[in-house]
């Protein structure tokens, strides 16, 4: 065998190596292997890996927050019951989650129950308007990358209104949105 045929059979062997690699850390990604009702609060942190955000009920049950960016398209929601055995997860940028933002209604913390933490680096504050806005990159049923942004009253934190947007930088790069 010639040199340029080892190296491209060693080629060929690392691309597949790594997506076998890619393909079995997507299984823990999402969570999708963790069963409802068998599942226990630390097998799904072992699986998923640390939440970024977690919200202990009064009741005992418990939300963990798993955002797949800065980058990516998903934010996972993990929920358990008093017992520490998960209940669902849901993938919540999505429209059924955005109609819950309610203008004048949610405040900060009903959009971090909600959505999970947004991108930091397109948090944005406009002082001329006393107003913040929260981004999170999605993909939309055409399944292109879009952006969802909250606009929060600086003040008081109450949610002003919502929109949608193209993901133009991501289309433009061709920024995968696959489920």
């Amino acid at each position: 065998m010639g040199q340029f045929a080892k190296f491209a059979d060693g080629v060929a062997k690392a691309v597949l190596v790594s997506m076998v690699f890619l393909l079995s850390a997507c299984a823990g990604y999402s969570g999708y292997t963790l069963k409802p009702g068998l599942a226990t609060l630390p097998e799904v942190v072992a699986t998923m890996g640390e939440p970024a955000m977690r919200w202990d009920g009064p009741d005992g049950r418990v939300q963990l927050a798993y955002p797949r960016g800065p980058s990516g398209t998903k934010t996972f929601m993990a929920y358990f019951n008093a017992d520490g055995v998960l209940v669902r997860i849901d993938e919540v940028l999505n429209g059924e989650h955005f109609a819950r933002i309610v203008s004048g209604k949610s405040n900060q913390d009903d959009v971090l129950k909600t959505l999970g933490p947004p991108n930091p680096s397109w948090t944005a504050y406009f002082a001329a308007r006393d107003e913040l806005v929260w981004e999170w990159r999605f993909c939309d049923s055409w399944m292109q990358t879009a952006r969802f942004d909250v606009l929060f009253d600086g003040s008081t934190g109450v949610v002003r209104s919502t929109q949608v947007s193209p993901d133009y930088f991501g289309r433009r790069i061709g920024m995968p949105c696959a489920n």
